[in-house]
């Protein structure tokens, strides 16, 4: 086999969860070309993974008036020459793609309705496991051996002193703990905690432990991180700077690395910080944390903070009540689990995810 293209998923927090199988394909076929082909959002992450031979940035979103898109993206795929396709989203759309492109093999969950666009089938698991479990049980069945259930991403030496610099200029000094921030989540209101709950966290972990912290997000949580510095009082926004929608992906990607721990929702930026290699306070809300909990590497904290409030999880977008889910979590707590992050950098708490499905 000489080359072998991996579609994978469009959201950044479930592609960060693909990426351990994306190492088995590429231990499997050790002496084929890989490539992966992703969406504009996610695709200058694959190009952190040195493995990765090809990234392809997929422009059509699957709606068929978009024509010239989606002509673009066959063009990139058939130029590709690849004898196999692996799709990792579960659209009849993709499997229909990657069958106009002319890649004669197509492997994949037989999910959409997609049974006879795909030459290889595999029925999708009953019960509910984690989403990088979900893409390794896909690849177990197509005959590809698992390996750690761990994403690596590589950030290099240039790229980290550029996002230091940028740092430096904005204010830190390089001693001060840096502390990433990401207070947004793009599913919905419901899986953010209160802004003036960050704004608590913020201040208390400046003053406890002399922090500098940067806030960062997508464009779109440019309100939120407003709130959050809006509930701050005017002294601690000086050590707590504004980066939303300022960095791209790889530059998201350094600025992570650097940083002593990441205080976040369940969202993008938490897979991206653990697979960095960051440890992470992510605080959990309507979404279920056996499912997307952040996959650290060995050795690194990854705490996962929760209500049990008997509504959750209820995987809405918006609560319905009172999001007591997230009241719950009181400031003084987050604020304590950072500080053992940052304090025992070496603490290994224990990871959720299990390979194995949970039946409900």
């Amino acid at each position: 086999m000489d080359s072998v293209i991996v579609v994978a998923p469009n959201w950044l927090g479930d592609a960060v969860m693909a990426l351990p199988a994306i190492a088995d394909v590429r231990r499997s076929f050790a002496r084929a070309r890989l490539v992966v082909a992703a969406r504009r959002a996610v695709a200058a992450m694959f190009t952190l993974v040195p493995s990765i031979d090809e990234v392809i940035t997929l422009e059509w979103n699957g709606k068929p008036l978009r024509r010239r898109a989606l002509q673009a993206d066959l063009d990139r795929l058939h130029q590709a020459t690849a004898d196999v396709a692996i799709l990792l989203p579960n659209s009849f759309s993709t499997a229909w793609m990657l069958r106009s492109a002319g890649v004669a093999e197509r492997w994949g969950y037989a999910t959409d309705l997609r049974r006879p666009l795909l030459t290889r089938r595999v029925r999708r698991p009953r019960g509910s496991m984690h989403q990088g479990a979900y893409y390794q049980r896909l690849m177990r069945e197509l005959g590809i051996d698992s390996g750690p259930l761990e994403p690596s991403i590589v950030v290099s030496q240039p790229l980290l002193d550029e996002a230091r610099a940028l740092l430096a200029a904005e204010g830190w000094d390089g001693r001060r703990p840096l502390i990433a921030v990401a207070p947004g989540a793009a599913y919905g209101t419901a899986k953010r905690w209160l802004p003036r709950y960050y704004a608590q966290a913020i201040e208390q972990i400046i003053s406890a432990r002399d922090a500098f912290c940067v806030l960062v997000g997508s464009g779109a949580d440019a309100e939120t991180i407003d709130d959050v510095r809006t509930a701050m009082s005017a002294s601690t926004r000086t050590s707590a700077i504004d980066w939303c929608g300022r960095t791209s992906l790889t530059l998201l990607a350094a600025v992570l690395r650097s940083s002593a721990a990441c205080l976040c929702n369940d969202s993008g930026a938490m897979h991206l910080a653990a697979a960095v290699g960051t440890p992470v306070v992510a605080i959990f809300g309507p979404t279920r944390e056996y499912e997307t909990a952040p996959l650290a590497h060995h050795g690194v904290p990854a705490d996962v903070l929760i209500s049990p409030v008997w509504c959750r999880p209820c995987m809405l977008r918006e609560c319905p009540i009172d999001h007591r889910c997230m009241r719950g979590i009181e400031p003084s707590r987050v604020t304590d689990a950072v500080g053992r992050i940052v304090d025992l950098p070496s603490v290994t708490i224990p990871r959720i995810p299990n390979p194995e499905p949970r039946i409900p």
